[in-house]
């Protein structure tokens, strides 16, 4: 692409994002600054849980700059913790984690500015740090992005991708709602892809958005798949795809490249003999078709793929078991691609094979949740899929940070990363529904007590949403 073309391209972006109706946030001492790059805090005495599944360790430091963690170690033992100014917080008889990260969540399609404010200002208060947004209206997302990173509003840090599929799924009425004003697949956030598209110039304009990923969505062939992912590697941007692109299997969206799949449950469609040929067909996995016992050896072949290539799984788990008992009350309800069993059975056998997984939750729960969704896929990997504690930790927090391309700065306990952490009062290890004993966020070094958490309400969730 030319210099002119590639300069038109970014002026487009600027355009349709100049012209994105401004967001109103809500005002008050719930919405603080970042932390000063010189106060300085000492976190003293925790039993620290560092993120990366190594054991715990009791009474330890945490000493922390402005925004990042300098000294990790026994109490008593870090220099500088008897500086002139330093705020000492006795942390003893606790237990620190690091801050969780929901892996998929949508927050905007369509916008609704005070409902996204409520369900980020929860996961907060909750201990949740960051969150991977997987395809939504970019002008809004983009905003709660900037006021979260200005410490405008409370909420957890947002990473997010511009959507990239083919034209057939463009009829979808969610791509109207997250586009409104511009022709569904024109956007630089949702693009329709096909053979003719120039790839330089959709993932430069995709790029304009301060997008962290191209999201692979649906009804496109195992070569855009592929061409996709390469381009946009090349100009230094993730790739995050649903794991059937369909009419693309499984394996070949693996082999492509991409670094983090969507969807546990769509892995399955690899041993359908005759693949759907496009997103739009729900057709369910045909479960039969699985192994009658002990591992399958088609998935078995999937996930020494993932490992080969380093794919991440966002597995998404327990939305298909939530659904999947919902249905039970209300049988007349359309099933979704696999029931909850067969989802726990898969996302089992990839764990045991050593495919790292990510809390993802596809959901942000209604007006009467106290906690975030977040703590449901927590949850769900324990307690359904029999994943130990510090294994869930794991997932919740550095395999999140991977998947989100921001394991540099966060995603476990240490030394120039961002002083990004939970405070529990009980210990997670022990009993993993101990998160809910959360006491304290630090987030880019500024405390948030649980004690200061605002419920959302009825007005702010809106749509009548009461469950």
């Amino acid at each position: 692409m030319s210099t002119l073309s590639r300069s038109a391209s970014y002026l487009a972006v600027a355009l349709v994002f100049a012209l994105a109706a401004p967001v109103a946030f809500s005002a008050g001492k719930e919405a603080p600054k970042p932390a000063a790059a010189d106060t300085v805090t000492l976190y003293a005495g925790a039993t620290v849980i560092d993120g990366t599944g190594a054991a715990p360790r009791p009474d330890q430091d945490i000493l922390v700059q402005g925004e990042r963690i300098v000294a990790v170690g026994p109490h008593g033992s870090l220099a500088g913790a008897q500086a002139a100014g330093l705020h000492t917080v006795d942390l003893h008889g606790k237990y620190v984690i690091p801050g969780l990260i929901d892996s998929h969540v949508h927050m905007a399609t369509p916008p609704n500015a005070k409902r996204a404010q409520a369900v980020l200002r929860r996961n907060l208060y909750a201990g949740v740090t960051a969150v991977r947004d997987m395809a939504d209206d970019l002008r809004s997302v983009g905003e709660l992005a900037r006021a979260s990173r200005a410490g405008e509003i409370p909420a957890p840090d947002i990473y997010y991708a511009a959507v990239m599929a083919g034209p057939e799924f463009f009829a979808d009425p969610r791509v109207g709602a997250a586009s409104f004003g511009m022709a569904p697949g024109k956007s630089p956030w949702m693009q329709a892809i096909d053979g003719q598209t120039d790839l330089r110039e959709a993932v430069t304009l995709a790029r304009g958005t301060s997008a962290t990923a191209i999201k692979v969505y649906a009804d496109l062939p195992p070569d855009l798949v592929n061409a996709i992912t390469q381009e946009a590697h090349r100009q230094h941007l993730m790739v995050w795809a649903h794991s059937a692109v369909f009419p693309t299997r499984p394996a070949d969206v693996i082999a492509a490249g991409v670094d983090v799949v969507s969807h546990a449950c769509y892995l399955a469609y690899q041993l359908e003999p005759v693949m759907l040929k496009s997103y739009e067909d729900h057709t369910p996995f045909h479960e039969a078709l699985l192994a009658p016992s002990g591992d399958d050896p088609v998935m078995a072949g999937l996930y020494r793929d993932m490992l080969k290539h380093g794919t991440i799984l966002d597995a998404t788990g327990s939305l298909f078991v939530r659904y999947d008992a919902e249905r039970k009350a209300h049988p007349e309800r359309h099933p979704l691609r696999c029931t909850g069993p067969t989802t726990i059975r898969l996302v089992r056998q990839a764990w045991q094979a050593g495919v790292p997984i990510s809390t993802g939750t596809d959901s942000d729960g209604g007006v009467n949740d106290a906690w975030p969704a977040v703590f449901d896929e927590i949850l769900f990997l324990a307690h359904d899929v029999g994943m130990p504690s510090l294994q869930v930790l794991r997932s919740a927090t550095l395999v999140g940070a991977e998947a989100a391309g921001q394991a540099k700065d966060m995603g476990s306990i240490e030394a120039g990363k961002l002083a990004n952490f939970a405070v529990l009062s009980a210990d997670p290890v022990k009993d993993i529904n101990n998160i809910r004993s959360i006491r304290m966020t630090v987030k880019r070094g500024h405390a948030y007590p649980r004690a200061d958490y605002r419920p959302v309400t009825k007005d702010e969730m809106g749509n009548g949403d009461d469950d």
